[in-house]
């Protein structure tokens, strides 16, 4: 009964905010790929479903090429007083933090550059549930090993202290599908892309247009670090409920029939002429993973052919590398360089995943 009441409130998510859901019951980590003109408004939107819909806490993090160590290191982490209790509450459940912070009446955000925080001699900062990391990309690569070491292990310093990540953590990489590519590295451990543009709208921010973000303006601060969804409102999904979606995840059954099918997607994309590289083991086993987290989201409790096409859509988008028209492979054969220059000219990694959807038949 409690299971059936669950997916009836994932049927009300916007894409956006079964995206983030997805990443949490995975306890993995995603990329969200966005328009320039909509990257603050959609990170505007991602704080508040963190805050609104799973009552977490979250920090952001505008990265640019002279994002210091530092920064970042004290950038992810929210102060202590932000959980009241006990762990239970770093586990999803709404967090409080002190009235000298914020309005309860209303949702607001303040701005601290990690230059001016006031540390004391017992650092009781944690690092916060959900981390956004805006235009990663631009930052230094030791900014992106650092990303990287933080989504592997969990845990950062500080030059006070180690900080720990709560168990539901989850690092929400924010960029425009133009910019520069991130560290292959760090790109093989983001568990799944979202495409959002303007036009699909912002469900939470237009509903909560009472907001005002007054420290926007300010164009100095890297770190925009959270405060707590409004007063009384209580989270859509809780960590309670992220915990009963892992456990339907763990019964998903897979056919062989369609484990075979779902493998023959992996061998064309990797044999597709115009990839160079991106399909890894690890992609196989995010593969693997999201068509059995995507199960119970349909109330079902075994994998079909469409969840596996629907997951390739997802999961290899910000992974494939297209190949440069030298290194295609029929260059070795003897083709000429202008035909396949012209050939992969503007082939995109989402054309070469429908040819393979196309190209791969599905079992019955």
């Amino acid at each position: 009964m409690e299971e059936s009441a669950l997916i009836e409130r994932i049927q009300d998510l916007t894409d956006l905010e079964l995206a983030l859901l997805l990443s949490l019951t995975a306890g993995e980590h995603c990329i969200i790929q966005t328009d320039e003109e909509a990257l603050d408004p959609i990170e505007e939107e991602i704080q508040l479903i963190a805050s609104n819909v799973f009552g977490l806490s979250h920090a952001t993090i505008h990265c640019t090429s002279s994002t210091t160590l530092d920064e970042f290191s004290n950038g992810v982490l929210v102060d202590g007083d932000f959980y009241q209790g006990t762990d239970t509450a770093r586990e999803g459940e709404a967090n409080q933090t002190s009235s000298r912070n914020l309005n309860t009446a209303s949702f607001q955000s303040y701005i601290v550059a990690p230059s001016v925080k006031s540390v004391g001699k017992h650092d009781d900062r944690s690092v916060a549930s959900i981390v956004i990391l805006k235009k990663l990309n631009l930052a230094d690569e030791q900014i992106q090993i650092q990303a990287l070491e933080l989504l592997r292990t969990k845990r950062i310093f500080s030059r006070t202290a180690l900080h720990s990540a709560p168990k539901s953590f989850l690092i929400v990489v924010l960029r425009t599908s133009s910019e520069t590519p991130l560290v292959n590295h760090l790109v093989d451990h983001l568990f799944i892309s979202h495409c959002h543009e303007l036009d699909d709208g912002f469900a939470n921010l237009e509903e909560g247009s009472g907001w005002i973000d007054d420290d926007r303006a300010s164009s100095t601060s890297v770190v925009h670090r959270s405060v707590v969804q409004r007063s009384g409102q209580v989270p859509v999904f809780r960590y309670e409920d992220i915990r009963t979606l892992a456990a339907l995840r763990d019964k998903v059954t897979i056919a062989a029939e369609v484990n075979s099918y779902l493998h023959n997607v992996v061998t064309f994309l990797r044999l597709h002429r115009a990839v160079g590289g991106g399909i890894t083991p690890r992609a196989t086993r995010h593969f693997n993973l999201l068509v059995k987290c995507l199960a119970p989201l349909h109330n079902l409790d075994f994998v079909t052919p469409s969840l596996v096409a629907m997951a390739a859509r997802k999961i290899y988008p910000h992974r494939i590398e297209i190949t440069k028209p030298e290194n295609e492979r029929s260059m070795q054969y003897g083709s000429n360089l202008a035909a396949v220059t012209a050939l992969l000219k503007n082939v995109t990694a989402e054309q070469v995943i429908e040819e393979v959807l196309d190209a791969v038949e599905a079992p019955l």
